[in-house]
């Protein structure tokens, strides 16, 4: 009775806001873990990186590349900008757009490894599972639909045109101040790069590329618990209204917190562990990955203002055609009831799959991210 009790009893202010300090120290943490990796990739890779992208001129060869890409360097926002940086210096926006859209997909895998961290209790596993693969759902299933339309019509190349029309004036668009996120991660990233580099750059880099993913490891793992115990009373509420006022409100709640934290994994992985501990439910967050998808544009958005030149207006166009793309995509889709619970069906599916053979998941994420790219690549090549 007494350990009930003392279960029970509500934990101390100075407990909750220490608790919350070390949260947004291990949110912190998460950003400087992915800067980590995404500065280990074009450290041991250098230029060659870009050599990825130079081969796509089938468009689904293009979204392949544009997929694994992204699946191997856990960062959309990485890749994209190396695709806006290609457009700018060439590379036609027909050849980048479905680029742009494997890279929608190919970051989602981040989510599925966050819901393995729930697999000892099958319940939990069940719904952050689901919660994961809700946003591949919904981006394969966009894509299904956009890149036939754009293949046959050029919907997205048309309507970023129209959008860039009016900027065709050169000159310097740049917005990089308004990355806040860069300042406090940089000077943290060079000083741990710069012991490594002892090492040469491929190996130096391959180095910080794993710490950075053991820093992501880390930090997952402590936030999930940290969540666990501080979403509840009010606080729980409060993020239960930040999400649960409708889907309106959600996909702008989860735009906007991708901007601010530039990542769209860290956004919606975030969530996967509120989901499998049972504080929000699938259908909640369904809006606010969807805001993610939105919100995360804004990093070629970033980049493609810093560009100038000739290329310029290509390389805001290729950035624009990101956004319209995952507007269009949500009002679409979101907007038909019937397209709205494909993703929602399918993820609940699999989940339930999932929870009976554990293979099944192994098998999701081969299948998605590794034989169906290159299978198609072997194929269109």
């Amino acid at each position: 009775m007494n350990q009930a009790t003392t279960a029970a009893a509500p934990i101390s202010s100075t407990t909750r806001w220490l608790r919350w300090a070390n949260l947004a120290f291990m949110l912190y943490l998460l950003l400087l873990s992915v800067s980590m990796v995404g500065t280990g990739f074009k450290w041991a890779t250098g230029e060659q990186a870009k050599v990825l992208f130079e081969f796509a001129s089938h468009p689904v060869a293009g979204l392949m590349i544009g997929l694994v890409a992204t699946a191997l360097i856990q960062s959309s926002s990485t890749v994209t900008s190396i695709i806006v940086g290609l457009v700018a210096g060439g590379l036609p926006v027909e050849l980048a757009i479905p680029m742009i859209m494997g890279a929608n997909i190919g970051t989602t895998v981040t989510n599925t490894l966050v819901s393995l961290g729930h697999v000892r209790c099958k319940e939990e596993f069940k719904r952050a599972f689901a919660s994961a693969t809700i946003h591949d759902f919904f981006n394969l299933l966009a894509v299904a639909i956009f890149l036939p339309l754009e293949m046959a019509f050029g919907i997205l190349e048309k309507i970023s045109h129209w959008l860039v029309s009016p900027m065709l004036a050169t000159g310097d668009m740049s917005m990089k101040g308004l990355n806040f996120i860069k300042p406090i991660t940089k000077p943290v990233v060079s000083a741990i790069k710069e012991p490594l580099s002892t090492f040469g750059d491929t190996v130096g880099g391959i180095m910080l590329i794993a710490l950075g993913i053991a820093t992501i490891f880390v930090a997952i793992t402590v936030m999930g618990k940290l969540m666990k115990s501080l979403m509840v009373g009010r606080a729980r509420e409060i993020l239960k209204n930040a999400i649960g006022r409708g889907p309106i409100h959600g996909i702008a709640s989860g735009s906007i917190v991708t901007i601010l934290v530039q990542s769209s994994s860290t956004t919606t992985s975030l969530m996967v562990p509120l989901v499998g501990s049972g504080v929000l439910k699938v259908r909640d967050v369904y809006p606010f990955t969807l805001g993610a998808n939105i919100g995360t544009c804004i990093t070629a958005l970033l980049a493609a203002t810093a560009v100038s030149g000739e290329f310029a207006v290509f390389a805001l166009q290729i950035a624009l055609v990101h956004l319209v793309f995952n507007i269009m995509a949500t009002v679409f889709i979101f907007g038909i009831p019937f397209l709205r619970e494909l993703p929602v069906k399918a993820a609940d599916m699999i989940s339930d799959m999932a929870v009976k053979n554990k293979a099944v998941v192994a098998g999701y994420l081969v299948a998605v991210f590794l034989v169906l790219p290159g299978t198609i690549l072997s194929l269109t090549a």
